[in-house]
Order: C-alpha cells, then sequence, then structure tokens
C-alpha cells in the first residue's frame, strides 16, 4: 500500500505521522507533485486559515495535483483544513477558492450563544447508524475550528455529502464527509484519545477498494437539541524549567517560587531539608504527560518557565521535549513560554511566527503567549482614542501566528493581581471594580508580566479584549492570588473576563479539590480549568475530578 501524508507548509502535521506509528503503518510524505501519482491513499491533515492551506498548496505546486488525485477514485481522508478545502470557498479567506468538489461555503459560527472558536470535545450524530465508518455516537473528539460547513438537509447536493453532524450552540455543522473514494473529519482523530485512534484504525483497516467507495448520503432533517454535546474540559499543565544539574523537571511555585522551602520547625531533618533552596522537581516533563494521558486528561500544557525560553530557534531544548510528548500523547499539546522574536547565534533573526511553527512541527497544536501578549495590546490601545482597543499593526506574535495558524491555535495566559481600592473609587477602572458581598472590601484586577514579577498599567479586562482584538483564540486565566493556595479558583476574575469576551476561557490557579472544578464549571460558565501541583502530587486524580463533574451532571468526556 502507498499510503502518503500531505503537509502543505503550515499546520501540524506530525501528530497524525505519530499517530499512524503508533498503529503501526508505514507512509511517505508527498515531497513533489509526482509524489501523488504514486500515492494509493493520501491522508491531508492540518490546521491553519483556508487561504494559508490554498496558498500553501499553489505555492508548491500541490493544488491541481491533488484535484487529480482526487477526481482519480483513490482513497482520500481529510482533517479539518484537510477537510475543508474540499469545499467551494470559505469566508474566512474570502479571495480564495477550494477544490469545489462539495457545493457549499464555509462560514465562521456565530458567536451570539457560544463561545468562538469551537475547541473542545463534542459528540456526533451519524446520518445512517449503518454507515459509521468507525465512528461512534457515543465517543467525543476533539475540534478546534472557528469556521464550519453549515448542515443544509434542503440542498441535497451538498447534503448527500455528509456523514455526520455535531451541534454547538444551537448551529447543527458538518463533522464528516462520505461519498466515493473521499472522507473527511472536521475534528482531529489524531488528537481525540482511544476515539480517534480507533476511527483512523477503522479506515486504514480496510481494503484500499472499500475506501474508494460509498454511496451518496440521505437528506435526513437535523433539528437543534436543547443542550449540545460539548464537554467541559479538565487540563493538566506541567512548568518545565531546568534544575541545577541542568536536568529537565516539571515544577510548582507557591506564588511563583520554584524553589524548596526549609521546615519552619528548627533542627527538623527530612528531605525537604537536604533538599531546601533546591528547584522543586515533581517528576520529568515526558513521563508525566503520559501518566496523565492515561488518566484521561482532556488536554496538556508544557510551559517553559526556565531561562532557556530565551534560547536562540537553533538551541531550544523544548522542542525536544515537546517531541517526545507527541509521540506518547493523543489529545492536544499547548506549548507556552519564548514564543517570540529571537535571533540565533550566527546573528539570523527569528520571528515568533518561525518559533511557533518549530513548535507546531514538533507536535504542538496550540502555542501560550504571556509577555509579548502584554505589550502588544499596551500598543494597540497606544494608538487608539481612549474611548477605543484599537487595531493591531500586524506585526504582533499573536497576529501573525493567527494569521497562518488560525487564531484557534494562538492562547494567551495572563496573570492579574488584585489592586485594593476603597468602596468609592473612581478611578479609570471603576467599571472592573469587584466587591466582598459584605462590602468590606473592593479591588480591581491588575496585568503583570514577566511570571507576575511586574506591574503593568492595564486592567484584565482591557487585555482579554485587546489580545481577542488581535486574533488570540483562547485565554488561560491565572491568579497571582490563589496560585498555590488551594483556595480553589478565583470566582470573582473568572465571572468577569468570561463575560468580557466572546473566545474561551480556562480556568486556572487555586485548585485544592475536585469541588472546586465544580464550584468553577457551575458558577461562571468557563469552558476548560486546569490545575498542576494538585495532579503532580496525586492529593486529586484527574479521574476523581470527572467523576465529581459527572455526579453534579456537567458533562464531561470519559
Amino acid at each position: 500500500m502507498g499510503l502518503y501524508l500531505l503537509d502543505y507548509g503550515a499546520g501540524n502535521v506530525q501528530s497524525l505521522a505519530n499517530t499512524l506509528a503508533k498503529l503501526g503503518h508505514d507512509f511517505q510524505w508527498i515531497s513533489s507533485p509526482a509524489d501523488f501519482h504514486k500515492a494509493t491513499s493520501l491522508i491531508f491533515p492540518g490546521v491553519g486559515a483556508f487561504g494559508s492551506a490554498i496558498d500553501g498548496l499553489v505555492s508548491r505546486g500541490f493544488l491541481e495535483p491533488l484535484r487529480e488525485y482526487i477526481a482519480s477514485g483513490k482513497p482520500y481522508f481529510g482533517i479539518c483544513i484537510g477537510m475543508q478545502v474540499l469545499f467551494q470557498s470559505s469566508t474566512e479567506s474570502p479571495a480564495s477558492t477550494g477544490l469545489g468538489l462539495i457545493p457549499a461555503v464555509i462560514e465562521e459560527f456565530s458567536s451570539i450563544d457560544k463561545s468562538v472558536p469551537h475547541m473542545g470535545w463534542n459528540s456526533v450524530q451519524l446520518i445512517d447508524p449503518a454507515n459509521h465508518e468507525g465512528l461512534k455516537e457515543s465517543n467525543h473528539y476533539y475540534y478546534v475550528h472557528s469556521y464550519r460547513a453549515q448542515y443544509d438537509w434542503n440542498t441535497p447536493e451538498a447534503a448527500q455529502w455528509v456523514h455526520s453532524t455535531t451541534q454547538y450552540g444551537q448551529e447543527i455543522f458538518v463533522a464528516t464527509v462520505r461519498k466515493g473514494n473521499v472522507f473527511g473529519t472536521q475534528f482531529h482523530p489524531e488528537k481525540s484519545g482511544s476515539a480517534g485512534l480507533d476511527l483512523l484504525a477503522a479506515w486504514l483497516g480496510q481494503p484500499e477498494s472499500s475506501r474508494a467507495s460509498s454511496s451518496p448520503g440521505k437528506c435526513v432533517p437535523r433539528p437543534p437539541k436543547a443542550k449540545d454535546g460539548l464537554t467541559k474540559r479538565v487540563i493538566a499543565c506541567m512548568d518545565v524549567r531546568s534544575n541545577d544539574n541542568g536536568d529537565l523537571v516539571v515544577t510548582k511555585g507557591d506564588q511563583y517560587d520554584v524553589r524548596e522551602k526549609a521546615p519552619s520547625e528548627a533542627g527538623a531533618e527530612s528531605l525537604r531539608t537536604r533538599t531546601a533552596g533546591a528547584v522543586r522537581n515533581l517528576g520529568k516533563p515526558v513521563a508525566l504527560a503520559a501518566r496523565y494521558y492515561a488518566a484521561g486528561a482532556d488536554e496538556l500544557c508544557l510551559m517553559n518557565i526556565t531561562s532557556f525560553r530565551h534560547s536562540p530557534l537553533q538551541d531550544q531544548p523544548m522542542l525536544a521535549v515537546v517531541r517526545a510528548a507527541a509521540e506518547e500523547v493523543f489529545v492536544p499539546l499547548t506549548i507556552g513560554g519564548g514564543i517570540k522574536d529571537t535571533v540565533d547565534p550566527d546573528g539570523t533573526p527569528r520571528s515568533a511566527l518561525e518559533v511557533a511553527g518549530a513548535y507546531f512541527r514538533a507536535g504542538a497544536d496550540k502555542v501560550s503567549i504571556a509577555t509579548e501578549a502584554v505589550y502588544a495590546v499596551e500598543r494597540m490601545r497606544a494608538r487608539a482614542s481612549d474611548a477605543e482597543i484599537g487595531e493591531g499593526d500586524g506585526t504582533s506574535a499573536i497576529e501573525t501566528i493567527a494569521h497562518a495558524y488560525g487564531r484557534q491555535a494562538v492562547v494567551v495566559s495572563i496573570d492579574p493581581r488584585r489592586v485594593y481600592v476603597d468602596r468609592s473609587y473612581d478611578g479609570p477602572y471603576k467599571e472592573e471594580v469587584v466587591s466582598e458581598k459584605d462590602g468590606s472590601r473592593a479591588w480591581w484586577y491588575q496585568c503583570t508580566v514577566k511570571g507576575g514579577r511586574e506591574d503593568r498599567p492595564l486592567s484584565v479586562v482591557q487585555l482579554a479584549q485587546g489580545v481577542e482584538k488581535l486574533g488570540a483564540g483562547e485565554i488561560i486565566l491565572n491568579s497571582i492570588d490563589r496560585d498555590g493556595t488551594g483556595q480553589g479558583f478565583d470566582i470573582d476574575l473568572l465571572t468577569l473576563v468570561r463575560k468580557s469576551v466572546h473566545i474561551p476561557v480556562v480556568a486556572s490557579s487555586g485548585a485544592g479539590k475536585k469541588e472546586h472544578f465544580v464550584q468553577v464549571f457551575e458558577q461562571t460558565g468557563v469552558e476548560a480549568a486546569l490545575a498542576a501541583g494538585i495532579f503532580h502530587r496525586q492529593e486529586v486524580g484527574i479521574d476523581e475530578v470527572k467523576a465529581a463533574l459527572a455526579t453534579a451532571q456537567i458533562k464531561v468526556r470519559t
């Protein structure tokens, strides 16, 4: 079998390569237009913007050979962008023309009743349950996209391609297409855990003749249900840095201090006494990532918090960590720290886009930006009048990465702290002031940079709305006041930001027990919740968190 993978030059294709290796399938890469004639089965995976994908195919001379390959009747499997290019066009990139096999247009989700991008684990509904192709309605699959093909059963020319649908908010959109030799998924099977592995194994396990023949689908009415199938996500985060011996370890700070402290009891002899002052070591990053994947984490974050976040691209240890982790886990990986403009030892400048691209090619799915996002919003606001957020100039890391890979690939990590004010405060942030229920204290949230070490004249709402305007697709909302306390997430902070933006928000900092996850989902409406120390120290298990959420009738992936 001549199985080939198509890389158009921007999307993360290494994840699928790792998945195929895990499943025991050999493959080759499409490296020239001539390779399309050698392929007997072709998979086109990828994330990114529609226009970038079409431009990448055209610049490499791949677009027409791809069209000819599909017309030849040989099996084709398109993932995310690989499915969307089958359509006529996308409102994301109006000037770009798709392959036009499916006579419909890709359009943006409405954000009236939900966050956009559609990010997380959702279910599917088959058009014909007898024709499942390995897809199961009882499973959840991982989606990350802002644009979708709406399901229109009244248009037979397009509806006959539809194999299954998904609901997000009150919108019904195309989850998979299947007709003739073509199969495509809007979700990412390579990031959908065992459910995705099973789907890929089922497709690859068929004879090629079976993969190349499928009857047109039915035109089935699909009214929206009261609730969609999107689950709440539980995320395990690992802060990675080098210890004093130069080894990479996962650590966790108390109020951002990652070094062990001596016991308070005088003369106490313990491991903590012997390691006082050393970097806190909670395990190796790849081993912990594998453990959390096996435990059922919906996503994993690897945050580079050591000095090598400033390393040039040619000497970046985190790239090796990402490559190794991506071979072990098959859920989304977010990488943070050092996603910015840098310079190699020979003086070669490297843009944030190049740095992000290196991580995507290593196996990352999203990159997280922190300090650089604050500076970008400050510059944007400086160019605007007092009454406006302003406009980006197209040069920030958020903008350049989102343009190439889609906004769903860009996460901004925000580190705010409380600034206490009088109850009569009438300053510039008065609209964001939060008060204790008894009125005893009032405060607003000030943003910081450099891991909380430096305050900036920017409120959390100004930053959140600013990064959304620049093109971020998700916010990780930390709390300097709650970090390491185990007192629970900062509900006031999360509620404030959640109602201020239309993109997904991840709650972070302060989780100490499973009930805190129930509380944050019930009271704030955030899409995901993240924890680190309680998972690293095995004080609370991911399975315990999900069991508590299920008991509270909060939808989770099990």
